[in-house]
């Protein structure tokens, strides 16, 4: 197993990596694709998938695609693609998975688990912002789903008469107290979710003092800063920012999966 390319299908965008063996070379994102899209890029005269320049040369092109997907409509427009590895919740080496657990939060926490090696709990800031509990046996504890950031100010746009559309590009902090409209919906949404996300920290702590705490997703970083300015590490423990441990789980996944096939 040399060179081989990860692909995890989100809610808003098809996030990638390029490994080397097991080790992490590179990640970027691109948006989802059609059908017809996807069919193209299979032609030999072009690349298989979406590649920062560099990498389009026949070698890689041929490179085993490893897939995790939490959309559907997305999925199978992916599997004709020569070499692809399909991971599912039940090649995850984890304890007391639930069925309906997305495959991308069963990534992450393996990823976390297997970084750490005790109890865990993993925050996502995706389209949806999701709490994962793993304890020190590696066995899933429970967790929470709420909308992320992003998906809160579009559903204040989408669900009421006047509220605006909000570009936070041209934000350059959140301030808390706002005189204008988009600024007091950014205040109101962040502030809040941060608090909330404190709070789910906090209740993980009393239960699990000797966890670890690691953010991760698009706003993971902000989340991080945030909170950040405030932390009080505890026994030794401290909070982590890793923006890609989904695909450090999926390295582990498909170096088992590999492995339990056997020489071929």
């Amino acid at each position: 197993m040399t060179i081989w390319l990860g692909l995890i299908i989100g809610n808003s965008r098809l996030h990638w990596a390029q490994f080397e063996a097991n080790q992490l070379q590179r990640t970027w994102d691109t948006v989802h694709f059609t059908a017809e899209a996807i069919a193209a890029s299979l032609s030999l005269s072009c690349p298989p998938i979406p590649l920062p320049p560099d990498l389009d040369d026949e070698s890689f092109r041929l490179a085993p695609l490893v897939m995790a997907s939490v959309v559907p409509t997305q999925t199978p427009l992916w599997r004709n693609r020569p070499n692809v590895v399909e991971i599912s919740l039940n090649q995850i080496q984890l304890v007391n998975l639930y069925p309906s657990l997305g495959i991308d939060r069963a990534l992450t926490a393996l990823g976390a688990f297997h970084q750490w090696n005790a109890a865990v709990l993993i925050i996502d800031g995706g389209t949806a912002l999701t709490f994962t509990g793993i304890d020190d046996q590696g066995a899933l504890v429970g967790g929470a789903i709420a909308p992320g950031f992003r998906l809160q100010l579009q559903t204040l746009h989408d669900q009421t008469a006047t509220l605006p559309d909000v570009a936070l590009d041209t934000m350059p902090s959140i301030e808390r107290w706002t005189m204008n409209t988009p600024e007091a919906i950014v205040s109101g949404v962040w502030h809040s979710l941060v608090a909330g996300t404190r709070d789910f920290i906090q209740t993980w702590r009393r239960e699990f003092p000797l966890s670890h705490v690691v953010l991760t997703g698009g706003d993971g970083n902000m989340l991080y800063q945030a909170l950040g300015q405030q932390w009080e590490p505890w026994q030794g423990r401290s909070l982590h920012l890793d923006p890609h441990i989904g695909f450090r789980g999926m390295a582990i996944a498909y170096t088992q999966i590999m492995a339990d096939q056997g020489p071929t």
